[in-house]
């Protein structure tokens, strides 16, 4: 049985976030990620650890973008966890992990998630339970079929070396979670998710969480360098804000993440910061039969195989 080590997670997700900072500063010769680290108190809510909060606004290319990095020790774990893992409760808990939402400014430009993370619970009389969790997902405003393949076959090479079968159940895993169900509608295109992962051991699926992060850049900055330039016009923003709510909706009502965060007492600007500058709803908005906003609902965003 291999050994837990989550100093070693810690280390590498803390160069994780540096190296996602450095990859996506590249776009924006005139702004940079803002670096808020942070102290939790150890009266405050029964929680201790620190984190740094990466925030980017007003570039270029990203309108806002932010890559956090938190470490927290709980006294007692949410309901968030606690909902699939019911014989944990009242249990002690380590959480560690990289988040990521970057919102690019020009709507041919998708938005991208990612997200890995680290979990261990412990409750007397009982061993450690622990598991991976994260992946990243792809959120078009209009459907461009070689992004998608090119964010598709990444996501599949990454995971590769860890079994045939895993590419396909993380990325049904991940068509499935990122669904809003109050709209019968997908998020966006997916790409790679998982959680409570244990499979291999702690080694094998440390490393297949590494493999996880470190092709998030692969998938992202090719896509962005491809469209950051394209032309666009109001009808454009619009429909990128009216997108840019259904993220939200997602965010405040299913994201495991943010309802983690928040019921834990967790910080509410880093867990926050996922949220777009501006968005929109009109009221039961169908776009044009036929248009390329169409095209997004009707084909693009279809759970289908990319690659």
């Amino acid at each position: 049985m291999s050994e837990i080590t989550p100093q070693a997670v810690e280390r590498w997700l803390r160069q994780l976030q540096q190296s996602i900072c450095d990859g996506l500063e590249q776009f924006e010769p005139n702004a940079q990620f803002a670096v808020d680290d942070w102290q939790r108190d150890p009266s405050e809510k029964g929680l201790t650890g620190d984190g740094s909060s990466r925030v980017l606004e007003g570039g270029e290319v990203f309108e806002r973008g932010g890559v956090n990095f938190s470490l927290v020790h709980g006294d007692r774990l949410p309901p968030a966890a606690t909902e699939r893992n019911p014989h944990l409760a009242g249990g002690k808990f380590t959480a560690m992990g990289v988040s990521l939402v970057m919102h690019p400014r020009n709507p041919y430009v998708p938005t991208s998630h990612a997200n890995v993370r680290f979990f261990v619970a412990e409750k007397e009389g009982q061993d450690p339970v622990w598991w991976f969790g994260g992946g990243f997902d792809l959120t078009p405003f209009y459907g461009n079929d070689e992004d998608c393949q090119h964010w598709h076959q990444v996501a599949k090479d990454a995971v590769a070396p860890f079994g045939d079968d895993v590419y396909p159940e993380l990325k049904k895993w991940c068509d499935d979670y990122f669904y809003l169900k109050h709209r019968d509608e997908q998020r966006g295109i997916g790409g790679l998710f998982f959680d409570d992962w244990t499979k291999g051991g702690f080694e094998q699926a440390f490393a297949m969480t590494q493999a996880i992060g470190e092709a998030y850049l692969k998938a992202y900055t090719p896509i962005v360098e491809r469209r950051k330039d394209t032309a666009y016009g109001e009808r454009e923003r619009e429909w990128q804000l009216v997108r840019r709510g259904r993220y939200v909706e997602f965010n405040l009502v299913y994201d495991r993440g943010t309802l983690f965060g928040l019921q834990s007492g967790g910080r509410t600007e880093s867990i926050l910061m996922s949220m777009p500058p501006a968005t929109g709803w009109r009221y039961d908005y169908h776009p044009e039969a036929g248009s390329p906003e169409a095209d997004l609902l009707d084909r693009v965003i279809k759970p289908r195989d990319w690659v």
